[in-house]
């Protein structure tokens, strides 16, 4: 017979274990299902100056540490561990980690985000030391010094003219003679003197000293020529990716795959299951906003299975 709790909550980074602080205070005892990368994206981030209480920053692993022995002092039980397969047609949900089958009277989705990568070993070794996915976390550590953004997006854009607070030069760089960006946010960085437009370049690979990001091998998408952009930050915007390829025709997405909820509440298109963090998220994406929306998942989630007699 499967495992059966009265939660399951599935994700382990700011929403899941703020949705599990909750609930466990709650006395529903959830089973959290951390994944395979128990912190989710915070475990690759080494310095978070901007989450509220700690004025001297902290580093994302150990943020993570302290809000997942919280949860657990309240009663969440773990497992680490990878959802492969659910099944929310009927109730009680159906939840698979490979052979080992739970049963639940709900479910909170926190499977999170991924920043979308380039694939060149060199941006994995220098992440957290001068490339990031994510200028407003880190925006504020490149203060005088030039930076470069890839992308030709609104999240590019965006990133780019957010930069332009801190670096004394912007290098935009993009595969194509044009951004896919909304006119608007091209105005915008065509106005910005602090921004400088690289057209019909890749990033061949991300140059550095061992220890910090010293430049980026470009090269041309035409000709395939090749130069060095000497920089000491390099941010990737070209896209997020939500984990949700397992939710796949049990949940409504919209196109890109975020998670649809009736806001102003976390319900998703199935009765009873809830989302929360960035796996819905498409807009902020910020560990605070993560945490504050697994708080409304677990008083949402807490509410329902009130209605429906479980306490």
């Amino acid at each position: 017979m499967p495992q059966h709790e009265k939660l399951i909550i599935v994700g382990a980074g700011p929403a899941g274990y703020t949705a599990a602080l909750y609930a466990s205070r709650a006395n529903l005892s959830p089973l959290l299902i951390e994944g395979l990368q128990p912190g989710g994206q915070l475990t690759i981030t080494t310095d978070v100056e901007n989450y509220p209480g700690f004025p001297e920053g902290v580093m994302g692993p150990e943020l993570m540490e302290k809000f997942k022995a919280q949860a657990e002092r309240f009663g969440t039980h773990f497992v680490t561990t990878e959802v492969t397969r659910v099944d929310f047609s009927k109730r009680p949900f159906q939840v698979w980690c490979d052979d080992t089958a739970y049963t639940a009277d709900a479910v909170i989705v926190a499977t999170g985000a991924s920043a979308k990568w380039l694939g060149i070993p060199s941006e994995k070794a220098y992440m957290g030391k001068g490339v990031s996915a994510c200028a407003t976390c880190d925006g504020f550590f490149f203060r005088g010094v030039e930076v470069a953004v890839v992308g030709g997006g609104d999240t590019a854009v965006e990133e780019a003219t957010f930069l332009t607070k801190y670096a004394t030069k912007v290098h935009l760089v993009h595969r194509r003679a044009e951004l896919r960006a909304s006119k608007v946010m091209q105005e915008r960085a065509r106005k910005n003197p602090k921004i400088e437009f690289v057209w019909n370049a890749v990033v061949d690979e991300v140059l550095g000293d061992g220890k910090a990001v010293t430049g980026l091998r470009l090269k041309n998408a035409q000709d395939g020529k090749k130069w060095v952009l000497p920089v000491q930050g390099f941010f990737l915007a070209i896209g997020h990716e939500p984990n949700t390829r397992v939710f796949r025709g049990s949940l409504a997405m919209n196109e890109v795959g975020y998670l649809k909820v009736g806001s102003p509440s976390t319900r998703t298109s199935v009765d009873g299951v809830f989302a929360a963090g960035d796996v819905a998220d498409p807009t902020y994406r910020q560990a605070v906003t993560a945490a504050g929306s697994g708080c409304a998942a677990a008083i949402d989630a807490e509410r329902w299975l009130g209605d429906h007699g479980v306490h």
